[in-house]
């Protein structure tokens, strides 16, 4: 317990042999509960974490591989049937520091703030301890997550040292969340589309040898689309089903406006170069003045956007 909140650790593993242990024994005093998830590892991760018999310790076994965002689905609904009143997602590869554990977790025993996360990104040292290709790429990710989650000032949404209180999760269609790789992009995606207040906690990241089992080029080809379709369905309840506001008139101003705009212009532009058509002033105005204001509405929603953006903290 920790101020009178039961917190149960989810971790889910897969190629860990060599670091799950050591994290298990690491785990704070004060974590009433471990469930871990052995995702059908070749190295039995599970059966090293039985080994260590420790009581408070669970162990739940995936037959097939599944993905850490299955893992985690397995944890969290494991998690709600302890009656847990804060979850904690680490990762069994020792990257987490698992000592930081009650910064993490202290938002969510005060008031208004239901979801937290570590992040690298607010302090200097941390920045320079990450590979420059992990903060190059998280850096993009995290840029593309403020547009479709909606949470505009969040700063490291790859980070998966989370941590969720029981009310908040149940709100959440655990069955829908991505399975593999997406799985916190897509936590930060789901919680944007209800509003969820969260904060962020500067937490420092251990990089040791470990190899990831990510195939950058499935995340390459495969997280572009699911943030596009996270964005138009987080935009159409915002804007059109929970609310109705003046981002939701600009967006129906400038939606047809940049397609008409760009549709008409493209075709006026291909005539010019295939039949030699001349385009007269009348013509290239009726391509470019939609694009102008169409632009011009879409930057106004997106301020409103901006300025709606659910309440976050930092916790330095």
């Amino acid at each position: 317990m920790h101020n009178n909140k039961k917190i149960v650790v989810v971790i889910p593993c897969y190629k860990v042999a060599d670091k799950i242990q050591q994290v298990v024994k690491e785990m704070p005093d004060f974590v009433d509960d471990i469930i871990v998830i052995d995702d059908a590892c070749p190295q039995k991760s599970g059966q090293l974490v039985k080994a260590l018999n420790t009581p408070k310790t669970t162990v739940l076994l995936h037959q097939k591989n599944q993905g850490v965002g299955a893992s985690m689905v397995t944890g969290f609904k494991y998690a709600l049937e302890l009656q847990a009143d804060i979850i904690v997602k680490v990762d069994g590869d020792g990257q987490m520091d698992l000592q930081q554990m009650h910064r993490l977790i202290a938002p969510l025993e005060e008031k208004n703030i239901f979801y937290a996360k570590g992040s690298r990104f607010m302090s200097f040292e941390s920045l320079g301890d990450m590979p420059k290709i992990r903060l190059i790429g998280n850096s993009m990710l995290s840029f593309t997550l403020k547009i479709a989650s909606g949470y505009w000032f969040i700063n490291d949404v790859a980070n998966g040292y989370i941590a969720i209180d029981r009310e908040t999760l149940a709100k959440i269609n655990l069955d829908k969340i991505a399975k593999r790789y997406f799985f916190e992009s897509d936590m930060i995606i789901q919680l944007g589309t209800h509003r969820i207040n969260l904060a962020e906690v500067a937490m420092p990241t251990i990089y040791q040898d470990e190899k990831s089992s990510m195939n950058l080029l499935s995340v390459f080809f495969s997280f572009p689309t699911k943030i596009i379709k996270g964005l138009m369905k987080r935009i159409f309840l915002q804007y059109f089903v929970y609310d109705f506001n003046m981002a939701s008139v600009y967006l129906l101003s400038a939606i047809p406006m940049l397609v008409w705009g760009g549709c008409f212009g493209a075709y006026r532009w291909y005539l010019g170069l295939a039949e030699g058509l001349i385009n007269n002033t009348g013509i290239v105005m009726l391509a470019v003045l939609p694009l102008i204001l169409g632009m011009q509405f879409l930057l106004q929603a997106i301020s409103i956007d901006i300025s709606n953006s659910p309440k976050k903290q930092h916790y330095k």
